[in-house]
């Protein structure tokens, strides 16, 4: 499915020419860039999820990682842990999908990001309409899969699964089985 693809003005606009450093996660929030180094269970989530959803996918779709998505506002930049865009979806001028691409997000939630994560992050996807938002949490051992938005900024849904059990995401006409065994849990590296 082909979306029309628009110019609306992009929080990361005020990032444009700015060198970033590596290593370092940026977003914005109500207008205020956030740069947090990339924590170490987020990094290992994401390497046990990605493949097994990229090899899931096949051609039905694509997945990302920490890549700028542009969200129908000036105050909010983010790039999330790990998007899903919907097959057929286009970039817009600046080279970036726009948050209409999007089938799912999973956010790897760490001490610094909660606050995002639970409350800005859910009510902004909700608000978008992003069909599947899945918070991923070391601390608490589980993933919360959030369906059924409302533009109110909240879902309908929430199912919680533990680490250890399979993480179903069901997508547009097909699902996606993610196993959680190889999650880290808070406590677990060292």
């Amino acid at each position: 499915m082909a979306v029309m693809v628009m110019d609306a003005p992009s929080a990361w606009d005020v990032l444009d020419g700015v060198n970033l450093p590596r290593g370092y996660r940026v977003e914005i929030t109500e207008g205020k860039i956030i740069m947090t180094p990339q924590g170490e269970y987020q990094w290992k989530v994401i390497l046990e999820a990605a493949p097994q959803i990229k090899e899931q996918l096949a051609s039905h779709g694509d997945i990302l990682s920490d890549v700028m998505i542009d969200f129908p506002s000036s105050q909010y930049g983010y790039a999330p842990d790990l998007a899903i865009i919907a097959p057929g979806a286009e970039r817009n001028s600046r080279g970036r999908f726009e948050w209409h691409s999007l089938e799912a997000v999973l956010e790897v939630v760490s001490k610094s990001s909660r606050d995002n994560d639970f409350a800005k992050k859910f009510r902004l996807y909700a608000e978008c309409g992003i069909p599947l938002y899945v918070v991923i949490d070391p601390e608490a051992g589980s993933c919360t899969v959030h369906r059924g938005p409302t533009r109110t900024g909240t879902y309908d849904d929430a199912t919680d699964v533990p680490f250890g059990q399979e993480l179903v995401l069901p997508l547009t006409g097909r699902e996606i089985t993610v196993r959680t065994d190889g999650f880290p849990k808070a406590g677990d590296l060292g």
